[in-house]
């Protein structure tokens, strides 16, 4: 994985799909465990992440280029 600053508060991430994959799914273990010494703000914000990442995987999913159909 590779982290740099794309601009001030903003981060570029570069990583294997398995170490995202890893990432998505902690977060979504912790969203939906709901553990109650993580404030419901941070479990609300985890939340919209984890909405916005799966709009975004689809978006990716429908525009991926067909594998000229084999």
């Amino acid at each position: 994985m590779h982290l740099e600053w794309a601009r001030p508060g903003v981060l570029r991430a570069t990583a294997h799909a398995f170490e995202f994959a890893a990432l998505v799914a902690a977060a979504r273990f912790v969203a939906e465990s709901d553990p109650p010494d993580i404030p419901q703000e941070a479990l609300e914000q985890l939340r919209q992440v984890l909405h916005d990442y799966d709009a975004q995987a689809l978006r990716l999913h429908e525009a991926a280029p067909s594998n000229g159909g084999a």
